[in-house]
Parts: C-alpha cells; sequence; structure tokens
C-alpha cells in the first residue's frame, strides 16, 4: 500500500479500538434479524461475510488515519474505491477476481460521473471545511447517498466508513452502527437516496437531513471505539 503523501507533524494520530469494534457489529449481528440498508436493495443479510468485511473496512480507515492519508487530496481517491471494494468484497484475492467486472465498472463511475463523482464529493468537501467535524462528516455522507451516487452498491457502508474516517482524522470516535441507533441512522439515509444532490429545490431537504445526521454521529458518539 502506498502512502506516499503524509500531513506535515501528524505523529500521534488517534487508533480504533478494532476489538470494541468487532464486538458492537457482532452484538448488532444478533440483535437484528431484518436487512440493514443497502443490503436490503442487495437482498444480503448481515451474515458474518458482511459483518467481517465492515470490521476489515474500520481497520483499513484505521491504516489510513495512522498513517495521515488525505483520501480526499489529489492522488488518494483511489482508497475511497478500495474502501468500497473491501465492504463488497473484503480483502480476498478470489472474492476480488470473481467480481473484478463490478469493481472495473465501479471504478469508471467513480471517476467520470460529472455530477455525483469524486469530483463533486471533493468540491463540496472543500468549501466545507471551515464547518465542525460532524458537520463535514454528515455532509460527505448526504452527497455520497444522495442522487446519483457515488457507487454502484455499497454505498451505506462505504458512507460509514467514510464518516468515520473523518471523525478519526479529527481525533473523535467513529461511526459503529448499533442495534439502538438503526432507525436514526437509516431513516435519514432512505430519506436522501432518491434525491437529485444537484436539484436547488431539493437543497433545503438534504440541508435538513445533514443536520439530523450530524446530530446522531455527535450523540452517539464512543470513546470506546478509540484506544486510550
Amino acid at each position: 500500500m502506498d502512502f506516499t503523501q503524509r500531513n506535515p507533524g501528524d505523529r500521534c494520530r488517534p487508533r480504533l479500538n478494532l476489538a470494541a469494534v468487532d464486538s458492537s457489529l457482532r452484538c448488532l449481528q444478533q440483535h437484528f434479524t431484518g436487512e440493514v440498508g443497502d443490503l436490503a436493495a442487495a437482498r444480503d443479510p448481515m451474515d458474518d461475510r458482511v459483518v467481517d468485511n465492515m470490521l476489515a473496512g474500520y481497520a483499513f480507515v484505521d491504516t489510513l488515519v495512522s498513517e495521515g492519508v488525505d483520501v480526499l487530496a489529489m492522488g488518494h481517491h483511489r482508497h475511497l474505491l478500495e474502501m468500497n471494494t473491501i465492504v463488497l468484497c473484503g480483502t480476498s484475492p478470489v472474492r476480488r477476481a470473481l467480481y473484478a467486472g463490478h469493481i472495473q465498472a465501479t471504478e469508471q463511475r467513480f471517476y467520470e460521473e460529472r455530477e455525483g463523482g469524486i469530483q463533486d464529493l471533493v468540491e463540496w468537501y472543500q468549501t466545507h471545511k471551515g464547518e465542525s467535524t460532524w458537520d463535514r462528516a454528515a455532509g460527505a455522507y448526504v452527497r455520497m447517498l444522495s442522487k446519483p451516487q457515488l457507487f454502484i452498491e455499497g454505498n451505506h457502508r462505504t458512507g460509514a466508513l467514510l464518516m468515520s474516517y473523518i471523525l478519526v482524522r479529527d481525533g473523535l470516535p467513529p461511526f459503529v452502527l448499533s442495534a439502538d441507533s438503526v432507525a436514526a441512522y437509516f431513516d435519514p439515509s432512505t430519506a436522501v437516496r432518491d434525491v437529485d444532490k444537484n436539484s436547488p429545490a431539493m437543497i433545503f431537504r438534504l440541508s435538513r437531513v445533514r443536520e439530523r445526521l450530524a446530530k446522531l454521529l455527535q450523540e452517539r458518539s464512543d470513546p470506546r471505539y478509540l484506544l486510550a
């Protein structure tokens, strides 16, 4: 993994408590018998593979933060693509080879989609740098999920990792979905999936969803997900 650009002075970065993240995800799996978010659209239950892939995603976020990598900086956008590949395929070379066509199609959409690709997300983030970490994390998530979505599949799960990356990079705990936050998380998520991010008429609606999600991130912030 090539982490050639690092932020000067970023010598002491927070680290994720992956054991606590794992424990929470397993607990959610045991208590949740339905389907979660975009998993429902794909008819994927929250099985061991889904949980393992999410844990691998959090481990990847931990590595990015500890190495001081800015995934929204030029030359590092591929790490966002890797987040999406991890939540869908994990780290297995065999599974990645099996879904090579999908991965290639996702990459093409990611870079070439004019209205909802990576350029749109980066430009939004740059213009909101002065806002709170909660607002930036929630806003990046809303921007990713609103129409057209950044990825072909896995936007909810990848979005949770991106929010966690933004939060942890600023020294805050990551967002980890729990049984008591499922509705509060997916209600706003579902509300933006079919909303055109470039429609002037929808700006107010998206801003309200962003406010709800930012409040959730702040209220559900759990220090046990960071190592002391």
